[in-house]
């Protein structure tokens, strides 16, 4: 008797709900995007304060598995006729309707409206919705993660407001090696270095079993980027935003010959925190964060008790809130973490230092003896 062939993981293994539409196709799964879904859907972000829903927007973070099963995500180019960030490289997304029950409804109806991304919560069913995000146009924007487990999906851009689809892997916002190559000598990033195909709104409309909802590679961008080098993939900068200095991120999109700008400031953030959360890593060859660097509900509480734009919106729709509370709380929280933190380094360095020089043990023995001990898990 032969014994039963193994199961293939596959998107209808993981796909919420059980029940998929018959035109689904079934895309293999690589075990690091298996785990990234599994992580980010049993992603859970505390409660957040009552924020006003008059300064509250959300965007989709719209991921889909490429042709070698690795993990993409959407991205496209705002149109250059825009008034507010023309030409910027987003997230579909935009403020809260009156007519959204929920910031989810928000994201999906944006992403319906801008590049046709059906409200089907079979086909694109939800993963995590994420803790919001501070936008310097004094808005709090909420990213909806979901996941694309219909490639037969047809994108249909809004011209007036998106002129480009296209995607970038999603694992390379944890590192900053480039996923294409970079110019040695010609300032030019060639497209055909990319795996994929870019939507135009000018385009036919291209079904996904072609266009793979590109596979590779906003409105709310956040404060301004750093000046771009075409030779670094990523780079940052630290800016003062609110009670501390803010990190900046940029990261290149290859396609910076044909007009694209980077993934920047809020876009960039918003997908290094699903990409941190997806994989269960930090990232490779740089920090996220700067040092001492306030957490987003610190900074939201601070121009809360500051920005008049928020104290005339909490008024307008009574809010009762303490937010003076929230913010001491928030900076106590980060005061007390960043003084644990001293405290276990360096008298540990220190005494490390007194015992070689008892023992008799030298630098290189004492390093090899504190790097043996087990790291602690956070």
């Amino acid at each position: 008797m032969s014994s039963p062939r193994p199961r293939a993981n596959t998107l209808i293994d993981l796909h919420r709900p059980k029940r998929v539409t018959p035109t689904a196709l079934v895309i293999p799964l690589k075990k690091e995007s298996r785990d990234c879904l599994r992580h980010l859907a049993r992603y859970e972000a505390p409660h957040p304060p009552p924020y006003p829903n008059s300064q509250s927007a959300a965007v989709l973070v719209a991921l889909f598995i490429g042709r070698w099963g690795d993990i993409y995500v959407l991205l496209s180019r705002r149109s250059a006729t825009l008034s507010s960030y023309a030409g910027d490289t987003a997230l579909p997304g935009g403020r809260v309707d009156r007519k959204d029950s929920s910031l989810e409804d928000t994201a999906r109806r944006e992403a319906f409206e801008e590049i046709g991304l059906p409200i089907d919560r079979r086909r694109v069913p939800l993963l995590c919705i994420l803790p919001p995000f501070l936008a310097r146009s004094h808005l709090i924007v909420t990213p909806v993660v979901v996941l694309i487990t219909d490639p037969t999906l047809r994108p249909i851009l809004n011209a007036p407001e998106v002129d480009t689809l296209f995607s970038h892997p999603l694992a390379s916002f944890l590192h900053d090696r480039a996923p294409f190559p970079l110019p040695s000598s010609s300032p030019f990033l060639p497209d055909t270095a990319l795996d994929d195909v870019a939507t135009t709104a000018s385009n036919t409309k291209p079904t996904v079993s072609t266009l793979q909802f590109p596979e590779q590679d906003e409105k709310y961008a956040g404060p301004p980027p750093p000046r771009i080098n075409p030779k670094e993939y990523h780079t940052y900068h630290d800016m003062t935003w609110g009670p501390t200095k803010v990190r900046i991120h940029s990261f290149l999109t290859g396609r910076e010959a044909s007009g694209m700008k980077p993934i920047a400031g809020l876009t960039a953030s918003i997908l290094l925190e699903v990409a941190t959360i997806g994989y269960g890593r930090r990232p490779e060859g740089f920090d996220m964060e700067s040092p001492g660097e306030a957490g987003r509900r610190e900074r939201i509480a601070w121009e809360m008790n500051r920005a008049q734009r928020f104290i005339d919106a909490l008024k307008r729709e009574g809010i009762k809130w303490d937010w003076q509370k929230e913010e001491r709380r928030e900076r106590e929280r980060r005061e007390a973490t960043l003084a644990a933190t001293t405290t276990t380094t360096r008298p540990r360095a220190l005494t490390a230092g007194l015992t070689a020089t008892n023992d008799g043990k030298g630098p290189s023995d004492t390093h090899l003896h504190r790097s043996s001990k087990p790291k602690s898990r956070l």
